[in-house]
């Protein structure tokens, strides 16, 4: 193990520790003025939906070309992270670090259902790869601290560090060397530590004192961890629908693209407000027990199903992590629903858990990254009161996607990277 390895994944972690928190601030203000906005086009008269349609379509545009000055700030990033560990991609330079964090802003903050770890991880794979570029290191020690560098990224994007550790080591590597270990931790403690810094030192969502579910209730868990297999069979399918069918329109300038998927968000935004952008505040007001009728759910489960995918298909920077969660909570919180009208008791009280087992069975569902997923709502909720049923759904939407054909949705963005991601340089 080396000390110069040790040494750069703090320093390095205390940079996208710095980067991601004031990244994850400026969406948080971005969301507050996108709300504003939306309430103050509905006190005025006439075609007042054309106001955030303009913003969300502007925003999606200008995030567009900054696309078109760095391809490789568009999507995820998380797909490039693992197609560059695996030698099949180029590291990441550091002039992609701006290009993430003002188009990630742009496109997130105007509207677009897209996550903040796909920038996040990949701002930290760029952050990596040129530290362990000036200390150095041999190039397959920079592929690792790239690597180790995206899960420190991913622990930033939501105050999770032991699951952006996890998610290194379970999604992208997919092994447990040591080294690799122990720069993770380095980095993502280093980061997470930073991030706190400019946001707190507090879990992402407040939720409501819940007791642990009866165990007599494990069975309800587990049909609906296989549904949720079944819907995250579905989304994933969604996203390479949109992908392929956007991508195929190839008489149309991209740009022009991101304007009009920016454009059809902004009048969703107009009717929901709630239903587009990362989805954090729609995910706490159902953590925090706030009554939603079901026509309402349907509304907003069925709005960002479609969105997340439509949004995605921009080809702007943002992920899909953060949407994901939405989606899982609203669907835990339409099942109980459904459930609550046939059964003969009343079983409003695991409306919450629902959520938040949906929000780990739907991720592990798409992502197929269970442990992270389970992790990743624990560290977010401080809730470990529903672990036992979490794992237990989680595990049930995993077989149902597996059983079902879908493959995880990382390795088919990886398969579907631009035939212009330069390869893996020889030497």
């Amino acid at each position: 193990m080396s000390v110069v390895i040790c040494v750069t994944a703090v320093a390095a972690g205390v940079i996208i520790g710095f980067v991601g928190g004031a990244f994850r601030w400026c969406l948080q203000v971005a969301e507050r003025l996108r709300i504003d906005l939306v309430d103050w086009a509905h006190q005025l008269p006439g075609p007042s939906f054309l106001i955030p349609m303009a913003a969300a379509a502007t925003g999606a545009t200008l995030a567009a070309l900054i696309v078109r000055w760095e391809p490789l700030a568009a999507g995820s990033g998380i797909q490039h992270v693992e197609a560059v560990f695996r030698g099949e991609a180029r590291l990441p330079r550091i002039r992609l670090l701006p290009a993430r964090f003002v188009g990630g802003v742009l496109s997130i903050g105007s509207g677009l259902v897209l996550g903040r770890e796909g920038p996040t991880v990949h701002m930290g794979a760029a952050v990596g790869a040129e530290a362990a570029r000036r200390a150095r290191l041999p190039d397959s020690e920079v592929r690792m601290m790239q690597t180790a560098l995206g899960g420190a990224g991913l622990a930033v994007a939501f105050n999770a560090p032991i699951a952006g550790a996890l998610f290194t080591l379970e999604e992208v590597t997919k092994s447990f060397r040591v080294q690799t270990v122990v720069a993770t931790i380095f980095a993502a403690a280093s980061a997470v530590g930073c991030s706190r810094l400019l946001l707190g030192n507090h879990p992402d969502f407040q939720v409501v004192s819940i007791p642990a579910p009866a165990l007599g209730w494990l069975p309800l868990f587990i049909v609906f961890g296989l549904f949720a297999g079944v819907l995250g069979a579905l989304y994933n399918a969604l996203v390479l629908w949109f992908i392929d069918h956007v991508t195929a329109l190839r008489r149309i300038p991209a740009v022009a693209k991101a304007t009009v998927i920016g454009a059809v968000i902004g009048l969703a935004m107009f009717v929901l407000p709630l239903g587009v952008g990362g989805g954090d505040t729609l995910t706490q007001l159902i953590l925090s027990g706030h009554a939603l009728v079901l026509p309402v759910v349907v509304g907003y489960l069925l709005m960002r199903f479609v969105a997340g995918p439509l949004s995605y298909s921009a080809a702007v920077p943002g992920g899909l992590f953060a949407p994901l969660l939405a989606v899982g909570a609203l669907w835990g919180l339409l099942f109980v629903g459904v459930f609550n009208m046939v059964w003969p008791g009343d079983v409003a009280h695991l409306s919450v858990p629902m959520a938040l087992v949906g929000m780990a069975a739907f991720f592990g569902a798409t992502v197929r990254a269970p442990v992270t997923g389970i992790v990743i709502v624990i560290e977010m909720t401080a809730t470990t009161s529903v672990a036992v049923p979490m794992l237990a759904a989680t595990a049930a939407a995993v077989l149902a996607a597996h059983l079902l054909g879908s493959q995880p949705i990382y390795d088919s963005l990886r398969e579907r990277l631009s035939p212009e991601t330069p390869p893996r340089q020889q030497h």
